[in-house]
């Protein structure tokens, strides 16, 4: 028996008309290689009948509702569970290309998914050119974080074409409390709460300049350092006190929304690393930076100062590698898109970034775990709805947009012995996250660009991916000179 986390239940309580708290990717096989040379939606049910238990969160856990909302919901075992509930197959009418598969997955993106049952969906998409399938997965972002995910991911995939062994599940069915239970446990932490938020606060007041949003208001930044201070902790780097400018995707978004894929060669990105310094991680918001700026410059919306990206961090290490919920934080860093030399913008964000990891540090970045507990249950649900509504009337921009960097496998794997090609992620977009999500996963050799917008603000993401392989090239030539 689990429980949502005050994080998780935030991603739930996120939930809008016209945004969905779910993440998703698309992966590529070459189903050739599958019994009977096919991808099939029973192939995939049994594979997941087989190895649903094996998941960070096990795919047929569903959620139950504490009476009143007292309290986070709990997780148990769906008693009707049949995977072939969850899966569907689709085809793409020819020629199969890459602009209708991320057409059909950006419609699959705007669909919520059914809270009442396991939080996930999956559709096998034929007619691909070239005989490929896509495999579209979608999960709640209540139940996996992106390292969650790649681990669920990784309990369906094999190392080698031939499937291994999975020894079958013993374990008794998860149930949730009885209701009794629930009312009686929601009431005792509604009594203690204030303690809880109040010891919330003190561990967060030091750290307010990295809330995003915070930092940029007039004298946050001195209150957190004289806390530090007060309470005898080493000064963290001071951030530069910097506010999200308007771009054309930080206006209010609506339901639909764009995807475009691309990959980079890892090797390339390493390359880069070497010859300038610093880390993949820096190349990769550099040549972010590079292409946003190539993107709105043509539009002529280019701001005189930098844009603000949300990066996500994990916070899994030693033990918390196999703690349920989502174990994240964010930073947030400036993004030196208004730089127009080259080598100044690699060194600025090099720079901004490297300030940033280091207050990250000092913090652990436990802000997010702690402001998400600060209200009581009961009021959490409305409070989030309010805010993401009042984001955009109150032209509210803590940042611009979110970067995500997932490391992943650099061995290539196999579903029901298809070996997968590429596998791109696809993330959330909000009006406070913004209406742009950059979202890459390094597998075999490459890193893949899952890029996800709202499609009114930003109708062709692709465009963006195409700046990306440029300012990676522009990367490569400086660091040849």
């Amino acid at each position: 028996m689990s429980q949502l986390t005050t994080v998780d239940a935030t991603f739930l309580h996120a939930e809008t008309d016209t945004t969905h708290a779910h993440i998703a990717g698309l992966g590529l096989v070459d189903a050739g290689k599958c019994p009977g040379g096919r991808l099939t939606v029973p192939l995939v049910a049994e594979l997941v009948r087989e190895r649903a238990h094996l998941a960070a969160r096990p795919l047929r856990q569903r959620l139950v509702q504490v009476p009143f909302g007292l309290d986070n919901p709990y997780w148990e075992d769906d008693p009707d569970f049949e995977p072939e509930r969850h899966i569907s197959e689709i085809g793409l009418p020819a020629p199969g290309t890459a602009r209708q598969l991320a057409d059909i997955v950006g419609m699959l993106h705007e669909q919520p998914l059914d809270l009442a049952r396991p939080l996930w969906e999956l559709v096998l998409i034929q007619g691909l050119q070239g005989g490929l399938t896509a495999v579209y997965v979608k999960v709640h972002h209540a139940a996996v974080d992106g390292v969650m995910a790649a681990e669920t991911l990784a309990a369906l995939l094999d190392l080698s074409p031939e499937p291994r062994e999975v020894p079958a599940d013993e374990s008794a069915p998860a149930v949730a409390p009885s209701m009794i239970d629930m009312v009686g446990t929601g009431l005792l932490r509604a009594a203690l709460h204030p303690v809880r938020s109040a010891v919330s606060l003190v561990r967060t007041a030091p750290y307010l300049d990295e809330i995003p949003g915070l930092g940029a208001v007039p004298g946050v930044s001195l209150v957190a350092s004289a806390l530090q201070g007060a309470l005898r902790r080493p000064g963290s780097p001071k951030p530069p006190r910097t506010s999200a400018p308007p771009t054309p995707f930080n206006l209010p978004i609506g339901r639909r929304r764009s995807v475009a894929f691309g990959e980079l060669p890892l090797a390339q990105i390493k390359e880069v690393r070497r010859a300038l310094g610093g880390s993949v991680n820096d190349v990769v918001m550099a040549v972010c930076a590079t292409a946003l700026r190539q993107w709105l410059d043509k539009r002529g919306d280019l701001p005189d100062r930098p844009l603000v990206a949300a990066v996500p961090v994990s916070l899994r290490r030693g033990a918390a590698v196999a703690e349920p919920g989502n174990q994240l934080s964010l930073m947030t860093a400036p993004l030196a898109t208004h730089i127009p030399d080259p080598a100044d913008r690699y060194a600025a964000v090099r720079h901004d970034m490297d300030v940033a990891k280091r207050r990250f540090t000092r913090s652990s970045g436990a802000w997010v775990r702690d402001m998400s507990g600060v209200l009581p249950a009961p009021l959490t649900a409305a409070v989030t709805k309010l805010a993401l509504q009042a984001a955009p009337a109150l032209s509210l921009r803590p940042v611009n947009l979110m970067i995500s960097n997932v490391p992943g496998p650099q061995f290539p794997l196999y579903l029901r012995g298809a070996k997968v090609l590429g596998y791109y992620p696809i993330s959330v977009v909000t009006d406070v996250s913004g209406g742009l999500n950059i979202t890459v996963f390094s597998y075999d050799g490459k890193v893949n660009i899952g890029i996800v917008a709202c499609r009114d603000l930003v109708p062709d993401p692709s465009e963006i991916v195409d700046h990306l392989v440029d300012a990676l090239d522009e990367l490569k030539a400086l660091s040849r000179e």
